[in-house]
């Protein structure tokens, strides 16, 4: 039967196509069923597009300050037009790539949105019409950006993190409803294209679960750059009138922000409605599907992966979760693992986080000891002329196991996967203070604070 598969994925993105991939190299008849486009959130609506608009606003933020490493360059200008058509080149490549790669390994893509109707049949509604009858599912359906209940939010000035990536003019000043990554990262790219940027978050910090430090540290960086932040305060309302108006209170006073866009930022919620689980037997606890650690839900044969479990809302443990429940699916039994798992924060300078934060650490009642490295002590950096930031990694006292490592550097998204190895590996930080780092590098900071665990870093000053 044409319509009879081993495994049907529902949903394309970096954990259903990864997840569709790996189970047709292991021999099995995969469908994957995406009733938008292949890639998912992570590359048409999240990392890929945002990082994109990132970069170009970095290469801006060069090019306005040649004249630093002796280049002229002029009157220094952007073209967002521009701007944007890089990043769409960037998905559309990227997202050819995929359904090449999916189809290339014998999945078969179908468009359209998945039903379950039983635990062996799938409905398929949109484009490509039909009934599959499956062995197994796998459910990676993903999420989508969470809208509070604040009046004015229905008005066509306000954005979420979906369709600011579709704008076509650069708003002159922005105001940011959330401090957590997706806020930070878009006041990030509005901010180096110079305009104004207010963000308004009701923790007391922004990037809450990032190491108080690092924290701390890129929340003076904002400031710095003429980010306006209000911590600890509540948005009460839209206000659309005359001029957009975000009203809000902060220590008890009702003020209010004038802006050309509001950006709702709060986080996001999994997509797991209308796609039948009822039908199975399957209750969602908040939204989210309940998986085992070999990502199999309750109802036996059917799986879920990314984030729609709400286990780690990431591109990457989505794909990795992907690898897994193929694996299991085929019948070789593999385990999910969170216990080393890297974050990373677009901003400038960049975010990058493994494992436990000394407050954790500490609480879990941990002896720790914090190796700490300054950015501004290194050559590579000084060089690249971004010498704010700095690497803190905090080990077990007795016996020098690393715990986790926060960096807060140029590159330091690309750095952290060292330290994800290091974890993995079980090395200890006496191991990588001996590991030879090429010079010049910004790397040669984790060697660095490795030294300075036990106080023998060579390149920082003693107190």
């Amino acid at each position: 039967m044409g319509n009879k598969y081993d495994l049907t994925v529902i949903g394309g993105g970096p954990g259903g196509y990864v997840a569709a991939i790996r189970a047709a190299q292991l021999g099995l008849k995969v469908a994957v069923i995406e009733d938008k486009q292949m890639g998912g959130t992570c590359l048409n609506r999240g990392c890929i597009p945002t990082k994109s608009l990132l970069h170009s606003s970095e290469v801006y933020q060069t090019a306005k300050t040649g004249l630093d490493f002796g280049i002229v360059v002029g009157d220094v200008q952007f073209d967002f037009g521009k701007i944007i058509a890089k990043k769409d080149s960037v998905v559309k490549r990227l997202r050819s790539g995929i359904e090449f790669l999916v189809k290339k390994n014998g999945a078969t893509i179908i468009n359209g949105l998945g039903y379950i109707k039983d635990k062996n049949t799938i409905e398929v509604t949109g484009k490509e019409p039909q009934t599959i009858t499956t062995d197994k599912i796998i459910i990676a359906t993903g999420s989508r950006p969470s809208r509070p209940p604040i009046p004015g939010l229905d008005s066509e000035k306000v954005l979420d993190s979906d369709s600011l990536l579709d704008l076509k003019n650069c708003p002159d000043k922005l105001v940011i409803i959330g401090g957590g990554v997706i806020g930070i990262e878009f006041a990030t790219v509005f901010n180096s294209l110079g305009k104004d940027v207010t963000i308004i978050e009701m923790m007391d910090e922004i990037l809450p679960g990032v190491d108080s430090e690092i924290s701390s540290t890129i929340r003076k960086s904002l400031l710095k750059k003429g980010i306006i932040l209000y911590t600890s305060s509540t948005v009460l309302s839209i206000e659309t009138k005359k001029e957009t108006e975000c009203v809000f209170k902060t220590n008890n006073v009702e003020q209010r922000e004038t802006c050309d866009l509001v950006l709702v930022a709060i986080g996001r919620k999994p997509n797991s409605e209308g796609i039948g689980l009822e039908n199975i037997g399957l209750v969602p606890e908040k939204g989210f599907i309940n998986v085992n650690d070999k990502l199999e839900t309750s109802v036996p044969g059917v799986y879920a992966i990314g984030d729609v479990t709400g286990k780690v809302m990431l591109a990457h443990v989505a794909s990795a979760q992907g690898l897994i429940a193929a694996a299991n699916v085929a019948g070789i039994a593999q385990r999910m693992n969170y216990s080393v798992v890297p974050g990373c924060i677009y901003t400038s300078p960049e975010i990058a986080t493994v494992g436990m934060t000394e407050a954790e650490a500490i609480k879990q009642g941990n002896k720790v000891k914090v190796g700490r490295f300054p950015v501004s002590a290194n050559g590579k950096s000084m060089i690249m002329g971004e010498t704010e930031g700095l690497i803190k990694i905090v080990t077990d006292e007795t016996t020098g196991e690393i715990l986790g490592t926060h960096i807060l550097a140029p590159r330091a998204t690309d750095m952290i996967a060292e330290m994800c190895l290091a974890m993995k590996l079980e090395s200890t930080v006496e191991e990588i203070s001996n590991t030879i780092h090429p010079h010049p590098t910004v790397s040669e900071i984790i060697m660095e604070a490795a030294h300075d665990v036990e106080g023998l870093c060579v390149h920082k000053p003693r107190n």
